[in-house]
């Protein structure tokens, strides 16, 4: 297995209603590389933001199928979500709006 550079762990943050509501209990939400590990996303986490991560949660989402008539087809790709949580008194100012 090829060893993921720190950048190359965490593809985006995800901002959506849910992600915004769970950094009121110091969790935020990451796209992150499909190969990753909770080892290397905690690692990453931690050295970009400058924080200390207490917990990372991963889970794989689904591709979405579309629908033309009778046909289906993918409309979506295949992507790996991680929830980190962070230590009491740290946040991460990319999610403060």
């Amino acid at each position: 297995m090829a060893q993921l550079h720190l950048y190359d762990v965490i593809r985006r943050p995800i901002v959506s209603e849910k992600s915004n509501s769970l950094t009121l209990n110091n969790q935020y939400v990451f796209e992150v590389a499909g190969t990753a590990n909770k080892v290397q996303i905690k690692e990453a986490v931690g050295v970009i933001f400058d924080v200390k991560v207490v917990k990372v949660n991963t889970m794989v989402m689904p591709y979405k199928r579309g629908r033309r008539g009778k046909k289906f087809y993918r409309r979506t790709q295949q992507w790996k979500k991680a929830v980190v949580t962070v230590a009491e008194g740290d946040k991460i100012d990319l999610f403060e709006v």
